[in-house]
């Protein structure tokens, strides 16, 4: 029969894995809440300076695995991606969760607290950006699109990208559980304590300083999404030309709403030339059109194209989808260049996927653009999700953001990542127009692009090497349930 040492540590283990495994799961997936996810480390933390090892690596692998599960009905259910990559989605922050409780476990053994207080947010920030180098995804389901309804906080990225946001956030977490760390000395968690506090509180007082700077000029833009099934139909058939009287009709509304610059979303026609109704229609209105067409034009080759129409231009200014999802598009020829539109305000053009890769960030930031135009196509359940992913590329690069999705969200954002106008195309037709603020912003994420994650990766060779040195002060063997 188990003693009541046993049975207390056995408890005190599900506790703690529940808790972080629950606040994962309400702080993570396609409709994070932005409070749980600063919580949900916290308790397998605290668990971890209280047990061994072991027993610490696998609450952490336990906790995150399971609160992923929050991903199986979208993956699997709503996607229906194959088993194996959905398992795949799932147990990867349970991995990395894993893999920095054990750095900060050892490091903790060696007797260097300091050390051990970093090796959580420096480890996860390390394995996210390896990820995103490896992954045909990008950053798809990084921890700081979590934040993206914490406006202060995510203002940080316009300086680090996304990695200083996942890492001031899991360093936090940290200093809150080694707090009760009673192996480690006072003065030790008096001064991990003291600096995440302050390096916490400068990272909000800079993003409520951002977020009260005024705007220079502002331009009126319109969305609309019509056709949700998304059938793709050619411009030249008698239903492409009954979509785009359809498409017309309502561009006239927002025109009567003032409307200087309208988007439609991708794959909106497909076409072997350009669309002359919508030319003529952005010339007679005196308005900029974009529109995502699917273009076989070229022998052999066939584009996801964004076709922008500019009064005064004869031609159409054309970019090519850069970033292609794998199996839905791979009859697609990907595109390599940026396209801005003539004239000013300064206005570049981007496709739904391109905005999970922070090179269209850095890219339009080098070129000063004020806005992007971001034809795109959801699905359903990622809508929320994936238009915040799109807004924090204009956080990080300095610039804002007119997406319209079909089968997702209709959003008007800024700079500062702000939604200034919503609507909602998940279930049906919609369409909005509002005023979106430009600024001549440059941010230090544009130029100098992933500067925060090399020196983060740098800090984490450091750290192996801590790992790997002879222990700081004698180390204590490792008791059957405890340090």
């Amino acid at each position: 029969m188990p003693s009541r040492t046993e049975r207390s540590f056995v408890l005190g283990w599900l506790v703690a894995t529940v808790f972080t495994a629950t606040g994962w799961w309400l702080g993570s997936g396609t409709h994070p809440v932005w409070w749980a996810t600063w919580l949900a480390p916290i308790p397998v933390l605290w668990l971890a300076s209280r047990v061994r090892t072991a027993w610490a690596v696998a609450a952490a692998f336990v906790a995150m695995s399971l609160g992923s599960g929050n991903l199986w009905a979208y993956l699997h259910d709503h996607i229906r991606l194959p088993l194996p990559i959905v398992v795949y989605a799932m147990v990867l922050p349970g991995a990395i969760f894993a893999l920095c409780v054990l750095f900060h476990k050892r490091l903790l053994l060696r007797g260097r607290p300091i050390a051990a207080a970093l090796a959580v947010p420096v480890t996860w920030v390390a394995a996210a950006y390896a990820n995103n180098l490896l992954s045909p995804h990008g950053t798809f389901f990084d921890i700081a699109y979590t934040q993206m309804d914490a406006l202060p906080v995510i203002q940080v990225a316009a300086i680090t990208g996304i990695w200083g946001v996942g890492a001031l956030l899991m360093l936090v977490a940290t200093a809150v559980a080694m707090s009760g760390a009673a192996q480690v000395p006072i003065a030790s968690r008096i001064a991990i304590a003291t600096a995440s506090s302050l390096l916490l509180i400068a990272s909000l007082t800079y993003g409520f300083w951002r977020l009260h700077a005024p705007a220079e000029s502002t331009l009126r833009a319109g969305l609309v999404a019509l056709e949700q099934t998304g059938r793709l139909v050619s411009i030249e058939t008698p239903e492409g030309r009954a979509r785009q009287d359809r498409y017309l009709e309502a561009l006239s509304r927002l025109a009567a709403k003032g409307a200087q610059a309208v988007v439609l979303p991708e794959g909106t026609f497909a076409t072997t030339h350009s669309l002359p109704g919508l030319a003529a229609w952005a010339e007679r209105e005196g308005i900029v059109v974009d529109v995502g067409v699917d273009f076989q034009g070229e022998p052999g080759l066939e584009r996801n194209m964004a076709m922008a129409f500019q009064p005064g231009i004869n031609a159409p200014t054309t970019y090519n989808k850069r970033h292609l999802i794998p199996g839905f598009e791979d009859r697609f020829t990907p595109g390599t260049e940026d396209r801005m539109l003539s004239g000013t305000p300064r206005v570049g053009l981007a496709i739904c996927k391109d905005m999970d890769f922070q090179d269209i960030a850095v890219a339009y930031g080098r070129r000063h653009a004020q806005l992007l135009l971001v034809p795109a196509w959801d699905f359903v359940a990622d809508g929320w999700l994936h238009s915040r992913m799109a807004i924090m590329r204009g956080v990080e690069g300095g610039f804002a953001i007119a997406r319209v999705a079909r089968s997702g969200r209709l959003t008007l954002s800024d700079d500062r990542g702000r939604v200034l106008a919503e609507a909602s195309s998940e279930q049906d037709d919609a369409e909005l127009v509002g005023n979106v603020p430009l600024r001549e912003t440059s941010t230090l994420y544009a130029r100098w692009g992933n500067w925060f994650a090399w020196l983060d990766g740098a800090a984490w060779l450091a750290l192996v090497g801590l790992v790997l040195a002879p222990a700081a002060q004698k180390k204590r063997p490792e008791g059957r349930f405890s340090k």
